[in-house]
């Protein structure tokens, strides 16, 4: 007998999202995509409240002193903690039971994700350093702002197929934990190791406590709020606290268990993040005054034209490119339900930077209170261009799927 041929497994680097992974998929797009509309609502308040007859009370708000921290820091340092907390707990869930899970699934988003963040870092450094501007900036045009991308994914995509979905959750995902790390290496300040040890002391008894099976919340919040404030005095952001506090949260069932602690903090506290913690950050971070003569500064200045230019341009050869070349230098392909232009209007959708990106810029400037406006304002821009450009081009993908 002739033996049957065998047929080589290819790897596809966007998957179908099946079963259970698709009504989390469902749950995820939903929740982001609230909290993006309003994400865009505050920013918009911020703009006409930092530009009206008002713009006083804006600033005396933000830069009133509310025990040890101003407004505005304890929507950075705080607000922003719990929304890094879901990103650790994503990003966990991900690695144990999710896309990231399965090396052929992940390869491609990762590694899109990395590159994504590399190519407007260069991009930024390159035009900088070029004209005798600020490299130390060149973090900010590295992140992708998940919720106000899926917003605009959303309204303008909504019968793009699931999997590209798929893969601009998962590249956020791994977006989110490289802007994590590059927030704990190189925006440290004032660096206290008693107290970082403290913090992580504090991460390891919650992570016991998780393994004892400990449900009372009245034993965490100690430690959570411990973790949180050790880590803030060691020097290191405080939202790395909710990123480690996330990652030591138990994700999976046990037997008889309808839900873990992930799923079920998660159900919980996903509304008050989408729909409180990063709408105030995104209140008291958008508020630029933008006047004349500060638009003819962004003109001419190297932050300013290097952040739009790295995330509008960076974003599309960072994310576009390396998808491509991990396709041509592995077996991975394409899934048959996409074609190479659904994965470049992602690209252009990743350009949208805004939380993160505010958030680094504020750590990257806090020095220099006109440089940052600057560079706030860039990130605005370029978030507004990118949108724009994506609905473009997403609106015409839509309809040859449609």
């Amino acid at each position: 007998m002739t033996p049957t041929p065998r047929i080589p497994r290819t790897r596809r680097a966007f998957p179908r999202i099946l079963g259970s992974e698709r009504a989390f998929l469902a749950d995820t797009l939903r929740a982001e995509t609230t909290g993006g509309l309003l994400l865009v609502a505050a920013a918009v308040v911020a703009l006409v409240w930092a530009n009206s007859p008002w713009q006083d009370a804006y600033h005396h708000l933000r830069d009133f002193q509310l025990g040890p921290l101003t407004v505005e820091a304890w929507a950075s340092d705080g607000a922003l903690a719990l929304f890094f907390y879901l990103a650790g707990v994503e990003l966990k869930r991900e690695m144990v039971v999710g896309t990231l899970s399965r090396f052929n699934e992940a390869v491609v988003p990762v590694v899109a994700a990395v590159a994504g963040m590399i190519a407007p870092a260069l991009i930024y450094l390159a035009i900088n350093l070029s004209a005798d501007g600020e490299p130390k900036g060149w973090a900010v045009p590295a992140a992708t702002d998940i919720a106000f991308a899926l917003a605009v994914l959303a309204i303008v995509g909504r019968s793009l197929p699931s999997a590209l979905r798929a893969f601009l959750l998962t590249l956020a995902v791994a977006d989110d934990f490289g802007a994590i790390l590059v927030i704990a290496v190189f925006f440290s300040h004032g660096f206290n190791l008693w107290a970082l040890l403290a913090a992580f002391a504090l991460v390891a008894v919650f992570f016991y406590m998780q393994r004892l099976r400990v449900k009372s919340w009245l034993v965490y919040l100690p430690l959570v709020l411990g973790a949180w404030w050790f880590m803030h005095e060691s020097g290191i952001h405080a939202t790395i606290a909710g990123v480690a506090l996330g990652l030591t949260t138990r994700v999976l069932r046990d037997v008889g268990e309808q839900s873990s602690p992930a799923e079920r903090l998660e159900f919980r506290l996903r509304p008050w993040s989408a729909g409180v913690a990063v709408p105030v950050f995104a209140l008291f971070a958008a508020g630029v005054t933008v006047s004349g003569e500060a638009m003819r500064t962004m003109l001419t200045d190297p932050v300013a034209i290097g952040i739009v230019a790295a995330l509008v341009i960076g974003k599309i050869v960072g994310v576009l490119g390396g998808s491509w070349l991990t396709t041509k230098l592995t077996r991975a392909e394409l899934n048959s339900d996409l074609a190479w232009r659904d994965v470049a209007a992602v690209s252009v959708l990743a350009g949208i930077g805004f939380t993160v990106a505010l958030l680094i810029a504020q750590l990257a400037f806090a020095d220099d209170q006109a440089q940052l406006e600057r560079a706030k304002a860039a990130v605005l821009a370029a978030s507004l261009i990118a949108a724009i450009l994506a609905t473009f081009v997403l609106r015409r993908r839509n309809k040859a799927h449609a």
